[in-house]
C-alpha cells in the first residue's frame, strides 16, 4: 500500500471523519492545516484519484469525493513506514501510542495493532 504524502493523508483524514465532501468542503476543512490555496486541494484531489486513494462521483450537480483508501490499512503503512524509516525500528510501533487518538476507535486501534505486528518482513516483501 503506498504511503500518503502528509497533504494527502490530511485529505484522507477530513475525508474519513465525514464523508463524501466536495472539493470545496474538503478544503474548508484542511486549510488551517495546510494553509494553501483552493486550486492546491484540487490538484491534490486528482493526484489522489490517479492513485485510487479517493473516488469521485456526482451527486445533484456536485463532484463530491469518498475515501478509497482504508483509514487503519492507510495508518498501519503510513505507521509503519514512520517507524523503520524515520525512528529506524524494526520492531513493531507500540499501540499505545496511539491510545487517546481522535481519528481511531478502539476496535479500529485493535486493527491497527494487529496490522502493525502481523507487518511482513521486508526480506519478506513487505507491503
Amino acid at each position: 500500500m503506498p504511503v500518503p504524502s502528509m497533504s494527502e493523508l490530511s485529505l484522507l483524514k477530513a475525508l474519513w471523519r465525514r464523508q463524501p465532501l466536495s472539493a470545496r468542503e474538503i478544503h474548508d476543512a484542511v486549510v488551517g492545516e495546510l494553509a494553501w490555496s483552493y486550486s492546491s486541494t484540487r490538484k491534490t484531489l486528482e493526484r489522489m484519484l490517479e492513485k485510487n486513494m479517493v473516488r469521485q462521483e456526482l451527486r445533484h450537480g456536485v463532484q463530491v469525493y469518498e475515501a478509497a483508501s482504508d483509514k487503519v490499512d492507510t495508518l498501519a503503512a503510513f505507521a509503519h513506514d514512520f517507524g523503520r524509516r524515520v525512528m529506524e525500528i524494526d520492531t513493531p510501533l507500540p499501540v499505545n501510542m496511539f491510545t487517546g487518538s481522535k481519528l481511531v476507535d478502539d476496535a479500529e486501534l485493535a486493527r491497527l495493532e494487529q496490522l502493525l505486528n502481523d507487518w511482513p518482513d521486508e526480506k519478506d516483501g513487505a507491503p
